[in-house]
């Protein structure tokens, strides 16, 4: 085995253990992660969330048993993969045992850490982004045509993974039409390779026009309740915080890309990042939405400067370059993680602010970073849900009914007593079982100042009471409300398929 293979192989172990130490135990699943989870039981080919490839993951967790280890370990694996494949982009491009390592913890250092910290399409997405990235340097350092192909295949991974990589190609096309490599274009098994693609991605197309396209509608509600409160300024300067410790090597990578020779058959890459930018920008796109662009440009970072800190005064920067990225993940270690606990971070609000991580999706301050606040409550909330449901002798007659997936998801990821909740949000409006005749009913709803669950609900039912509420402070979901009613005076089904449809109809 050789050292450069040693190496990698540290690197990638690392990448592990850091991911499984980021992490108190005090916290746990995020909001997301239990919907993705419950694909797992509900495969298709496509979800009013996400495309179907997480729920082919989900399914595979649930096949190896469901625990938090495995649920942890897909991210972090499409994580590993992305410092691979730049590590072998590197190779590629000629780089040095100094230009791989340089690489290599460049991408192990970075907020990278934070996205593949959870089960979402984020991680792989960055992967497909980098691999596709890695295929197209392939292409032109070759001219082997084999590379459209297995290009198609990891674009239509990545189309029904994310549908966020289109705007890999939006950015890239005009670059190469501007560049020399615009007779890429040209090539007949180009189109080929186009027709595999749309052949691959053609039953999620089709999921989408027999469902009315639902992605339409998603990315309107998205637009109207959280890009709006995205600023264009503040999607910039986050950008620069992705690779904060990286940030001379990303420069590095576009000042090679436009001077330095044996790079000018790559030149389009430095207008593909831009245009990649703008159109980012333009439909004020979340800052992480781009975060897939830079691993690539890592790689003609330590690239360039390998080959320019060989002789002199300049061969000890090596070592600085190395160790920026090192130096600044330390204080970030402290922040970034949710791997302090709530109290701490209540009491040290000042830190978090500053890097802007208490601002949420509705654009105000909380005490919590919003992903950290939905990592919190979920146990309780099952764990009660259970107790109520426990005391039905014929609980298979009770609809568990939440207000948002994350309830209705988190529920079905901890019971111990075989719940399937349902929601009318998100993917849970496909999800309900009318084959059952429902007598009893657990509402679990978000708190409201003045709530009227029972006094709307109970002439339905012969009784009614509140069995339970959330009560860790610091979760998204404090004093979300379990109502309980029982033997109802109506067809509950026939309420339900009313509502769904109405759901559906709003949706369209």
């Amino acid at each position: 085995m050789t050292k450069k293979t040693l190496v990698l192989i540290g690197f990638i172990i690392l990448k592990f253990v850091l991911q499984y130490t980021l992490l108190s135990p005090e916290y746990d699943l995020q909001r997301d992660e239990y919907l993705h989870l419950d694909q797992a039981h509900h495969l298709a080919w496509g979800y009013l969330s996400a495309p179907p490839v997480t729920s082919w993951f989900s399914y595979l967790i649930f096949q190896l048993g469901n625990s938090v280890f495995w649920v942890k370990f897909f991210p972090a694996l499409f994580g590993a993969l992305t410092l691979l494949f730049v590590w072998k982009t590197i190779e590629v491009l000629k780089g040095s045992f100094y230009a791989l390592v340089l690489g290599a913890i460049c991408i192990l250092f970075s907020s990278l850490l934070r996205i593949n910290m959870l089960y979402q399409p984020n991680s792989l997405d960055v992967l497909c982004w980098t691999m596709f990235y890695y295929i197209v340097i392939q292409y032109i350092t070759t001219q082997k045509s084999k590379w459209f192909y297995i290009g198609a295949i990891v674009f239509a991974f990545g189309f029904l993974n994310k549908y966020n990589i289109l705007f890999l190609l939006i950015g890239l096309l005009p670059a190469l039409l501007l560049s020399s490599q615009r007779k890429i274009l040209a090539e007949k098994k180009l189109y080929s390779a186009l027709l595999l693609g749309l052949l691959l991605i053609l039953p999620n197309l089709l999921w989408q026009y027999n469902n009315h396209f639902p992605i339409v509608h998603h990315m309107k509600e998205l637009a109207e309740t959280q890009l709006v409160n995205v600023d264009r300024l503040d999607f910039l300067k986050e950008q620069f915080l992705f690779f904060i410790g990286s940030i001379f090597v990303l420069l590095a990578a576009l000042y090679s890309l436009l001077l330095y020779k044996p790079f000018a058959k790559y030149r389009f890459f430095f207008w593909s990042i831009i245009f990649t930018l703008i159109v980012f920008i333009y439909f004020k796109a979340k800052a992480y939405y781009a975060i897939g662009l830079y691993p690539i440009y890592i790689a003609f970072g330590a690239v360039f400067l390998s080959e320019v800190l060989q002789k002199g005064w300049k061969y000890y920067l090596r070592y600085v370059f190395a160790a920026i990225p090192i130096l600044l993940f330390i204080p970030m270690y402290n922040i970034a993680f949710p791997n302090k606990t709530p109290e701490y971070i209540v009491k040290h609000p000042e830190k978090y602010k500053k890097l802007g991580m208490l601002r949420w999706e509705d654009g105000k301050d909380h005490k919590l970073p919003q992903d950290f606040a939905d990592m919190l409550g979920w146990k309780e909330l099952a764990r009660k849900t259970d107790s109520v449901y426990a005391l039905f002798p014929k609980s298979q007659n009770t609809l568990v009914l939440c207000d948002n997936y994350g309830q209705a998801g988190a529920i079905n990821f901890y019971t111990q007593k075989g719940i399937k909740a349902v929601s009318f949000n998100a993917d849970y409006v496909n999800w309900f079982n009318l084959n059952i005749k429902y007598q009893n009913l657990i509402r679990i709803k978000e708190f409201e100042e003045n709530s009227n669950e029972l006094a709307e609900t109970s002439p339905y039912f012969q009784s009614a009471f509140i069995a339970g509420e959330i009560t860790n402070q610091y979760a998204r979901e404090y004093k979300t409300t379990i109502f309980v009613f029982t033997n109802a005076k109506i067809n509950i089904n026939k309420r339900l398929e009313q509502e769904i449809k109405e759901e559906k109809n709003y949706a369209d």
